[in-house]
């Protein structure tokens, strides 16, 4: 059983304390610290007594986890003994996933490292025993605001030709629903008595640079320009300043790779909107091979450009039960119980739950699957060696983007008209649906073309986003429809009236016949010359 506590906290530096060398010895840091009862809002500082804690922290030889601020560790001592492994949210906020105490590794924090880790081994690299010397901020009620940890470290490399090191800190961590002003009125007090915050995001990061080997370069990094070869290792280890037009388009393709990885672990902790975010990374990379084939050879491209579409296609099933559940609920909601005719609600409930069971299930699947892990190694090794195409790549952006986007236009142009040209109907729905891809790919073709083209690629790609919408919405009612059919279906057969799920279909109806007619004055603003002379101003 995993729990998952969000983790608010500041960490500042003290002078390391004369009688600190080693485990056991008894911190007195905390003398060091201002009266921090001078904090608004705090009454009393509670002192806790100290704390031996002895954590062995885990990474890949070449440290990927560490390279993205992941910390994965075994840790002894304290009221939260086991297995915590840390994800960063943002300046000072991490998400702490714990699991019980045990030998190895366990599986539900092992799957949520494998789009890092993949087949490299998971081994010791930094021992960390600290003396925690703990006290609570309390205000007038006697409520905890936060907690002030006074750490004495002592660290050590696990691997050969590692040192050790010692130092002193000061960890202050926000109380659960706590205030997050509390924390910049404790660096006022602190920053005013002369406390620093400390240089380290992490004690990790800390022990890894202070106990190096003095040939090695520091922890997560690579030398400039090159590029480790090795199954997994960071790409962006390579990046440079783009300059050519393929920089650009390597440096786009580098940030879907790290949001793959990156959303591959949300998607498993089920979060909020991460099937969709993954789903989007692996639909932008292979738009991207195929938009900009005159940049990179498509004949190494394109085995993974089809990867990526089954990829898309399986996360589909979980993305689009999500995207039709969220529409038939907010339909339902919308209508005034009088309308709402047998358990509607209680049906509509049933339906969803056993649809994402079961796409959920086939979700995660995909995701443990060998072919996916080869997926991500063959993604990462085009990366460190692009085939680039000299004749193109090597040119200045402004050269070779805008043509590419246009190219992409042109296809979307085709598609709309063609569809616009039919009458309504399962034929017609067919064809806005094929204008809606073009739209969507037309689309991430000018956002990879905007670090390098600036406003003009934006401008394009805001209009493209206003086609894709209206098309994506009429999509979305097709949709609908047939599953508001089967609904229908299966409450007549249990003898519920189907009158509701009738009524939504002709609304859904109505909304795609609304879309449709919608559609050409969206077109004609999105359509202008004017829009795609501006990318090469």
């Amino acid at each position: 059983m995993v729990d998952t506590k969000r983790e608010i906290e500041r960490k500042y530096e003290l002078p390391t304390p004369p009688e600190a060398g080693g485990s056991g010895s008894e911190p007195r840091g905390r003398s060091l610290l201002p009266d921090l009862t001078k904090v608004p809002a705090v009454s009393a500082v509670t002192v806790r007594g100290v704390t031996e804690l002895d954590a062995v922290y885990y990474d890949t030889p070449d440290l990927r986890l560490i390279a993205d601020t992941l910390t994965l560790r075994r840790r002894t001592g304290g009221d939260d003994a086991g297995w915590h492994l840390k994800f960063p949210v943002g300046d000072g906020v991490r998400d702490e996933l714990q699991a019980p105490l045990s030998d190895t590794l366990p599986d539900e924090l092992a799957s949520l490292v494998r789009s890092r880790v993949r087949g490299a081994e998971l081994a010791p690299v930094v021992r960390l025993r600290t003396s925690r010397d703990i006290s609570l901020l309390v205000d007038e009620a006697g409520r905890t605001l936060a907690e002030v940890a006074v750490d004495t470290v002592r660290a050590e490399r696990l691997s050969a030709g590692g040192g050790s090191a010692d130092w002193t800190e000061v960890e202050v961590e926000l109380a659960d629903d706590g205030d997050p002003a509390l924390l910049d009125a404790v660096a006022k007090v602190f920053r005013k008595a002369g406390v620093r915050p400390a240089s380290a995001k992490s004690k990790l990061a800390r022990a890894l640079a202070d106990t190096a080997p003095l040939d090695t370069a520091p922890a997560g990094t690579a030398p400039r320009g090159k590029a480790d070869r090795r199954p997994g290792r960071p790409a962006r280890a390579t990046v440079r300043t783009p300059v050519t037009a393929g920089d650009h388009v390597l440096a786009y393709l580098r940030e879907q790779a790290d949001a793959i990885i990156s959303y591959d672990p949300a998607v498993r902790r089920d979060l909020p909107d991460s099937v969709h975010q993954l789903r989007v990374a692996t639909r932008r990379m292979r738009s991207a091979f195929r938009t900009y084939k005159k940049v990179l050879d498509r004949d190494a491209t394109r085995p993974i450009g089809a990867e990526l579409k089954w990829l898309a296609g399986e996360l589909g099933v979980d993305r689009d039960q999500e995207v039709l559940a969220e529409r038939l609920i907010e339909r339902v909601d919308a209508h005034d119980t009088t309308l709402l005719l047998g358990p509607v609600h209680a049906r509509l409930q049933i339906w969803d739950a056993e649809g994402r069971t079961d796409a959920r299930a086939k979700t995660l699947g995909v995701l443990d699957s060998a072919r996916y892990l080869r997926l991500l190694d063959s993604v990462e090794a085009l990366l460190a060696d692009p085939p680039l195409l000299a004749n193109r790549a090597e040119r200045k952006p402004v050269k070779v983007l805008p043509r590419a986007i246009v190219k992409d236009y042109e296809r979307l142009a085709g598609r709309v008209e063609h569809a616009l040209a039919l009458t309504p109907g399962e034929e017609r729905d067919l064809a806005l649906h094929d204008a809606r891809k073009a739209a969507k790919r037309a689309r991430y073709a000018a956002d990879a073309a905007e670090p390098a083209l600036g406003k003009p690629a934006k401008r394009f790609s805001k209009r493209m986003k206003a086609v894709q919408s209206v098309l994506g919405d009429h999509q979305d009612s097709v949709v609908a429809r047939d599953a508001l059919r089967d609904l229908a279906i299966q409450a007549h057969t249990a003898g519920e009236s189907a009158f509701t799920w009738g009524l939504l279909y002709g609304e859904e109806e109505a909304r795609a016949a609304d879309r449709e007619r919608e559609l050409p004055r969206i077109w004609r603003k999105s359509a202008k010359r004017k829009l795609r002379t501006a990318l090469t101003n």
